[in-house]
């Protein structure tokens, strides 16, 4: 990983928007009353005209956006992703997956790491929400540059997508030049004693744990599958059958997320052992991100423990 200052994925996405939108004047961004904190602030200075704040009202904000897509716009509509998930699902379900609607939920906030704000606005289900809904498309960056180059992909293509974006700082792990590939999974380290998947932030804690692996002679793959949906899943199955051992590691329930998508596809098409390090059917508390991380199990000392688990 370079030895560069953290960036939160939020923050890449407000610089992405400003960006994209000067040569795409199709783009319309909207917020729900969090322009500040899903950093679409930067947009709505940048092209007052095609930012619109929609209040605090997520089902109203995703329900404009479907009709303004379907008026020959690419929307990006963001909150935080306890609200765009869960509060307005019934809308996303119907009015955008329904639909196939040109609106790109980037939600924001997701998982453990919004720290203080506490149980109510942590969300581990997100993923599971979004990855069930046929057509659309589901995507966690690990860091600043693959949310850039992901969402540079995304806005392209015609359709649903929700983007799972992160509060706190993360390690850069890709360089500015990486090629990416929505749909597309990228191996950043080579092992065969175990293959560890992993997206968002816990792609960073996959490489750190790699190391302190790699220092009991234990090589480990990490793989970062930043689309949950569509997944990889011959990457998933090479993996499988080279290694066969599997650990997952998401800032998202195992329960239906990166860990649960995984085990669908191993069960069927190549069985091995699997151990998922995420939350576990808890809601989280109030606290530091890191605190919080460390207490719930997702640190890269936690993928190490897994790791010997299934050994």
């Amino acid at each position: 990983m370079a030895d560069v200052k953290k960036i939160a994925t939020r923050e890449a996405y407000g610089q992405f928007l400003v960006e994209y939108g000067a040569d795409h004047k199709n783009l319309i961004v909207m917020s729900a009353d969090l322009s500040g904190s899903n950093k679409t602030d930067g947009f709505e200075k940048a092209y007052p005209e095609r930012f619109i704040e929609s209040g605090i009202s997520e089902q109203d904000m995703l329900a404009e956006a479907a009709g303004i897509a379907h008026s020959g716009h690419v929307v990006a509509a963001s909150s935080f992703a306890m609200f765009a998930a869960g509060r307005a699902y019934e809308i996303v379900r119907n009015s955008i997956a329904h639909t196939g609607a040109n609106v790109k939920i980037c939600a924001t906030h997701g998982g453990i790491t919004v720290g203080e704000d506490g149980a109510t606005h942590q969300t581990f289900e997100d993923v599971a929400l979004m990855r069930v809904l046929p057509d659309m498309k589901v995507i966690v960056p690990a860091d600043a540059a693959s949310t850039k180059k992901l969402m540079t992909e995304e806005f392209g293509v015609e359709g649903p997508a929700y983007f799972r974006l992160g509060r706190s700082g993360v390690p850069a792990v890709y360089s500015e030049d990486a090629e990416l590939e929505v749909g597309k999974g990228v191996v950043l380290r080579e092992g065969n004693d175990v293959a560890i998947i992993a997206c968002g932030i816990m792609v960073s804690a996959a490489l750190e744990a790699a190391e302190l692996l790699h220092s009991e002679d234990i090589e480990a793959r990490v793989i970062d599958m930043h689309t949950i949906k569509p997944l990889d899943e011959e990457m998933i199955v090479r993996a499988a059958s080279e290694c066969g051992k599997i650990v997952t590691a998401e800032e998202h329930s195992v329960i239906g997320g990166l860990g649960g998508a995984v085990a669908e596809v191993t069960a069927q098409k190549c069985p091995c052992r699997i151990a998922m390090v995420g939350q576990h059917d808890v809601f989280g508390e109030s606290g530091k991100p890191a605190e919080l991380l460390k207490k719930y199990g997702m640190t890269a000392d936690d993928i190490v423990a897994a790791v010997k688990s299934i050994r």
